[in-house]
């Protein structure tokens, strides 16, 4: 199975509604070969190591864990979660616990 990142990254920067560069950029990439680099990573053709894909998710305000799920409904709520404040959080956390007898 090919890697979810290629496609969850691509998705995550068009919501964001910022260019491969400025992401590039913003992730600490070179400004000479951000656009590139970030090109390749959405085509799949490289995958960037997990430190580099945790600053492009801190650019993007989206949880690490959202670019590795196979599974579409998962990463939405991995993002949706990511979003909450921690007491947020814990709220949804303690919902579901309570709920599932987790």
């Amino acid at each position: 199975m090919d890697s979810p990142v290629p496609k969850r990254l691509k998705e995550a920067r068009v919501a964001a509604k910022i260019s491969q560069k400025k992401l590039g950029i913003a992730a600490g990439m070179d400004q000479f070969s951000a656009s590139a680099r970030m090109n390749h990573y959405e085509m799949g053709r490289h995958t960037p190591d997990y430190f580099t894909l945790k600053r492009i998710s801190d650019v993007l305000r989206i949880p690490p864990a959202y670019f590795y799920t196979e599974n579409d409904q998962l990463a939405e709520i991995i993002k949706f979660f990511g979003q909450l404040d921690y007491d947020q959080q814990s709220i949804v956390y303690k919902a579901i616990v309570q709920k599932y007898h987790l």
